[in-house]
């Protein structure tokens, strides 16, 4: 049986052509699959908004809480692997809404997705023995120019997010991926803005990519 093989820079990954598909399918929903009823008080939890950068937010309904998480998708033409990832972080904050404990396990998936895309793109960059998820979030800064004018949620909102990517500030991008991995994922409340400021960094390390990849495509491999 034929193989599509994905590239990544640390290890090849090798799916069936029938999974590949399965997996390309998985990656797109539009999240519809999830059913969610009412609740007896409205959802409200720490977001930025506009001029607010450490506000609330509050759903009244599941439909607009549905939208804004769906709204919250990266790139339809960064690789189907991240996406699949990404759209997995989706459906647990969706989740979330029931219970905020599962919106916490979306927190995790997020950075995995994130963690995946850094080592993708800036890997090969890194000597292995140093390329770990907080110095690959570093080069993103030091080497591949981000900044807050680059991070739309920030723009948007105000405020400053760079000190949690480079690990200036803390707690780190990085080390909440690792406490939460290695320690309690549902320990604490839901970290304000996050699946927005991921959806913002893998956006932001894909440019280029998605620069040179028309309107439609879809990739099921790493760039």
């Amino acid at each position: 049986m034929s193989a599509a093989r994905l590239q990544t820079t640390d290890r090849d990954l090798v799916l069936s052509e029938e999974t590949l598909s399965s997996r390309r399918q998985e990656a797109h929903l539009d999240l519809d699959h999830i059913q969610l009823a009412a609740r007896d008080a409205p959802l409200i939890i720490a977001w930025p908004s506009p001029g607010l950068p450490g506000g609330m937010i509050q759903f009244n309904e599941p439909a607009e809480w549905r939208r804004f998480i769906v709204g919250l998708g990266i790139d339809a033409r960064i690789p189907d692997i991240v996406q699949l990832k990404f759209r997995r972080a989706q459906a647990l904050y969706l989740l979330g809404w029931i219970d905020l404990d599962v919106l916490k396990a979306g927190e995790l998936a997020a950075l995995i997705a994130l963690e995946l895309t850094v080592m993708d793109r800036y890997g090969d960059r890194i000597p292995k023995k140093n390329r770990s998820f907080a110095a690959l979030l570093k080069h993103m800064v030091d080497v591949d120019g981000l900044d807050d004018a680059h991070i739309p949620m920030i723009v948007r909102t105000g405020g400053t997010a760079i000190g949690f990517v480079t690990g200036a500030s803390g707690p780190s991008l990085s080390q909440r991926r690792n406490g939460m991995a290695h320690g309690d994922p549902f320990d604490g409340l839901p970290v304000s803005g996050l699946l927005e400021l991921v959806r913002d960094l893998i956006n932001y390390a894909y440019r280029d990519f998605i620069a040179n990849t028309p309107v439609g495509h879809r990739s099921a491999f790493l760039g």
